[in-house]
């Protein structure tokens, strides 16, 4: 099996590509995306991106938006999966691996609770992108408990 080179320190290349992807997930209309900065963790990756998705036509929409980005930043997609169901997506740049999911899809697989201690990089993310201002997500119209 053939192992990916991963850097010891940020670099500038790869650091301005995981944000362009993240700024082509924002244009989309991801919601919440998050960017992971994976470069002092030896894992698989440099950066990880995870964003939301209405839809699965949105899914797909920002997963194109993704590619069509990194192609143009001289970037070559290594692998992707679920862009046939729609409902999730995983494209792999190497340096970047981004996963676009339904919302409660993302929620169940929690990938930002697996990197919580990673370092996220600053979006800036519309405010009818985030989290907050979705409220279709939201599965409890009760008040928040009280301990």
């Amino acid at each position: 099996m053939q192992t990916r080179k991963t850097t010891t320190a940020p670099s500038d290349k790869y650091r301005q590509d995981a944000l362009a992807a993240a700024q082509a997930a924002i244009d989309k209309k991801g919601i919440e995306p998050v960017l992971l900065d994976l470069t002092e963790s030896g894992s698989y990756t440099d950066y990880l991106l995870i964003a939301s998705a209405q839809a699965d036509r949105t899914v797909r929409a920002i997963a194109d938006a993704v590619v069509a980005v990194m192609e143009e930043r001289g970037a070559r997609l290594l692998g992707s999966e679920g862009l046939r169901d729609g409902r999730w997506a995983l494209l792999d740049f190497g340096d970047l691996v981004v996963h676009v999911f339904e919302h409660p899809l993302r929620e169940f697989y929690d990938l930002e609770g697996m990197w919580f201690d990673a370092p996220r990089l600053p979006l800036e993310i519309p405010a009818e992108q985030r989290l907050e201002a979705q409220s279709a997500y939201r599965y409890d119209d009760e008040q928040p408990a009280r301990y």
